[in-house]
């Protein structure tokens, strides 16, 4: 797979940011078919940084409703990547 076709987009939450502060942990929304390996050297040859593990989860998609008709969100794979003490990666840089 393409590293940059891997990692889809960051997520900017409040748990997400609480995580980076504390625990210098940053949240990936990525492609359901990588691995652990794969999403790691991803983000390591992307943002130029040290990776020290990576959590992955499958989110299930809501079920939505617009008056009768029922639809669904898709589901997505997200990944938690801890960094190196001392790295960092800021998306919103002078924002």
């Amino acid at each position: 797979m393409i590293q940059y076709g891997i990692i889809r987009s960051p997520l900017d939450t409040e748990k997400t940011n609480i995580q980076k502060e504390n625990f210098n942990k940053v949240s990936f929304e990525v492609d359901r078919r990588a691995n652990r390996i794969e999403i790691k050297r991803a983000v390591e040859k992307i943002f130029n940084v040290n990776v020290l593990d990576v959590h992955t989860m499958q989110v299930k998609g809501k079920t939505k409703r617009r008056g009768r008709i029922v639809g669904k969100r898709k589901d997505w794979k997200k990944a938690v990547v801890t960094l190196k003490a001392g790295e960092r990666i800021d998306f919103f840089e002078g924002v």
